[in-house]
């Protein structure tokens, strides 16, 4: 990952936190046809102290034979985005930008027992139920012969981290006043992306007077 400013940096712990919220992603890993991608829910744990990011692919995808044990895969971690105008700025002569959240953890990728399968299984289930707002679902209530069936259509890959990469680009670098405009402008915006972006900005730099404070 390309760090445009040093203020825009994760710091490593922080980005780990915000890949572990978001728990979903594309794996990235090149064959001798060139880069393979797939988007993939996963779970984020630490195991005999290191940062290990378990995922699943279907049986065919073909990033499952590089999973070898040697080969290193790239788990980029998107947050939300927003297009910023140049005459969003309250002073002149700024240029129009992209503001985003984004997380990019790396290392080698090691393939899992099919005996794994029920636990990753579970363990992905409990993170992802835990965020609604409900009683959690879980593959106990599964019909037997059925969940069996999709367990064994997946493979599950451990990609254990070596590298941690994070930027979050939210205007650290511009002057209060033009902090103040962007914001408002997002918290107006339509897009609960935006939105969100906004909340985070002013957390960044509260009491500054934005619309609605």
């Amino acid at each position: 990952m390309h760090v445009l400013r040093p203020q825009f940096q994760i710091e490593e712990q922080r980005a780990l936190e915000f890949a572990g919220r978001r728990g979903f992603g594309m794996i990235v890993a090149a064959d001798e046809r060139g880069p393979r991608a797939s988007h993939v829910p996963f779970v984020l744990e630490r195991r005999d102290g290191r940062t290990i990011v378990q995922i699943h692919f279907t049986a065919k995808n073909p990033l499952v034979p590089l999973a070898d044990g040697t080969r290193r895969f790239l788990l980029i971690v998107a947050g939300d985005d927003a297009y910023i105008s140049n005459d969003w700025y309250s002073s002149p002569d700024n240029v129009s930008t992209w503001l985003y959240e984004a997380v990019h953890l790396s290392g080698v990728a090691y393939p899992r027992g099919l005996d794994e399968n029920r636990g990753h299984g579970d363990a992905l289930l409990a993170v992802s139920e835990a965020r609604l707002p409900k009683a959690p679902w879980d593959l106990a209530q599964m019909e037997p012969g059925k969940r069996e069936s999709m367990l064994a259509a997946i493979r599950v890959v451990d990609l254990v981290v070596d590298s941690v990469e994070g930027q979050a680009k939210l205007n650290q670098h511009k002057s209060d006043v033009d902090h103040v405009a962007v914001v408002d402008r997002l918290a107006r915006s339509e897009e609960t992306g935006h939105r969100r972006l906004a909340r985070k900005m002013q957390a960044l730099r509260p009491g500054l007077g934005y619309d609605g404070s």
